[in-house]
C-alpha cells in the first residue's frame, strides 16, 4: 500500500480512507498530464508512472482528517502540491545531470534538457490551473511557494555570501527548497477541511520543520544507501558539487585541520574529478565512514523530534498520532 511507504498508519480505518482518497488523487494527477501532442503526453507522464511515495498529497489528505477531510477541494489541493513536486524534479534532475529519477532514467536522459524544463513549466501551469479553482488564498499561497521553491534553488545554485555561514545558508536553501512545499501540503489539508487559525498554523508549522527534517535525512540516506531507497545514483549530490550536510560539516571541519589528516584526506577525495564510477564510488565510501555522516543525522533526529512537540496542541486522535508516527519514522530512515 502506498500509504505504507510514505506514512506510518497503525490506524485501519484511517489507513482505508487515506487510500481510498489517493486514488482519487491518483486518477487526478494522471488527467493533468494527459495532451494531446504526444511528447507534452509522454513526457510530462513520465515521473507520475515512475511512482514515488505521494508523500506531500498524503499529508495533505492526513491533516484534512484533523477536520472534514471529504471535501473535493482537499483532493484537488493534494494533486496541487504533487504537480508542484513533480514539475521541480523535472527542473532538478537536469540542474543537478541526475541520470535517474525514482529508478527510471530523467527525463531529460530521455527527450534531452529543454523537452524537460519546458514539461516541468507545463505541470506547474496545470498545478497553477487546479489551485485557481481553491480560491484566491490559495493562489497566494501557492504563488508564495513557488517563490520560495525558486529562491531556495537560486540560492543552492548561488552559494553563500563570503561572509555567510555555509551550514546556515544550506538550512536555508533546505527550508526553502524542501519544507515550504511540505508545510503547504500540510497547510492546504487543513485549510480545505474547516479547520481554523490555530491548527492550521500548527501542522504548517509542523510541516515547516519536518520538511528540514526530512531532506537531512535524505542527505545521509544518499551516502549509505545502494540506491534503492533513493532511486537515485549515489553520490550524485557530490560529483554536481551540489553541497549537503556531510560535506559542509567536512570541509568546515577540514579548513582547520592539519595537513595530512582524515578530514583533509576524505575532502581531497569529494573534490577529486568524480566524472569516472570507480572514483565517486571511492568519495561516496569515503565520506560515508566519517563522523559527520553521524552529526547529520543527529540534526535530522532533534529535528524530527522538535516537530513532534510542535504538534502538542492538537487534539489527540488518529491523524495526530500518524504525524508523531512519520516524524518518529525519519529517524528510523536516517538510521
Amino acid at each position: 500500500m502506498t500509504t505504507a511507504l510514505a506514512l506510518p498508519l497503525h490506524d485501519a480505518a484511517l489507513a482505508e480512507r487515506l487510500t481510498g482518497r489517493l486514488r482519487l488523487v491518483e486518477e487526478l494527477l494522471r488527467d493533468a498530464v494527459t495532451y494531446a501532442d504526444p511528447i507534452a503526453h509522454d513526457a510530462s507522464r513520465h515521473l507520475v508512472d515512475a511512482g514515488g511515495k505521494r508523500l506531500r498529497p498524503l499529508l495533505t489528505l492526513l491533516t484534512a482528517e484533523l477536520g472534514d477531510g471529504e471535501r473535493r477541494e482537499v483532493v484537488d489541493a493534494a494533486a496541487v502540491v504533487e504537480l508542484t513536486h513533480l514539475a521541480t524534479l523535472y527542473h532538478d534532475d537536469v540542474m543537478d545531470s541526475a541520470p535517474l529519477r525514482r529508478g527510471a532514467p530523467s527525463a531529460h536522459e530521455v527527450w534531452g534538457n529543454s523537452v524537460a524544463i519546458l514539461t516541468g513549466d507545463l505541470l506547474f501551469a496545470r498545478a497553477s490551473s487546479i489551485v485557481s479553482g481553491l480560491g484566491p488564498e490559495a493562489v497566494r499561497i501557492q504563488a508564495q511557494t513557488f517563490e520560495r521553491l525558486c529562491l531556495g534553488q537560486l540560492r543552492e545554485t548561488v552559494g553563500p555570501r563570503p561572509d555567510e555561514d555555509p551550514v546556515a545558508h544550506y538550512l536555508q536553501v533546505l527550508s526553502d527548497k524542501t519544507a515550504s512545499l511540505i508545510a503547504t501540503s500540510a497547510r492546504f489539508g487543513a485549510m480545505f477541511a474547516g479547520c481554523g487559525p490555530d491548527v492550521v498554523r500548527t501542522v504548517t508549522q509542523f510541516g515547516e520543520t519536518v520538511g528540514v527534517a526530512f531532506q537531512l535525512a535524505d542527505d545521509v540516506i544518499d551516502l549509505t544507501s545502494d540506491g534503492t531507497v533513493t532511486g537515485k545514483t549515489p553520490g550524485t549530490d557530490l560529483r554536481e558539487r551540489v553541497p549537503t550536510m556531510p560535506a559542509l560539516l567536512l570541509r568546515a571541519r577540514a579548513a582547520d585541520a592539519p595537513v595530512g589528516s582524515t578530514d583533509r584526506d576524505v575532502l581531497e577525495l569529494l573534490d577529486a574529478d568524480l566524472t569516472d564510477d570507480a572514483d565517486l564510488a571511492e568519495a561516496v565510501a569515503a565520506l560515508r565512514e566519517h563522523e559527520v555522516v553521524a552529526v547529520t543525522r543527529r540534526r535530522a533526529v532533534d529535528l524530527a523530534r522538535q516537530a513532534v512537540t510542535e504538534l502538542a496542541p492538537l487534539p489527540a486522535g488518529a491523524a495526530k498520532d500518524a504525524m508523531v508516527a512519520f516524524a518518529d519514522a525519519l529517524v528510523d530512515r536516517a538510521s
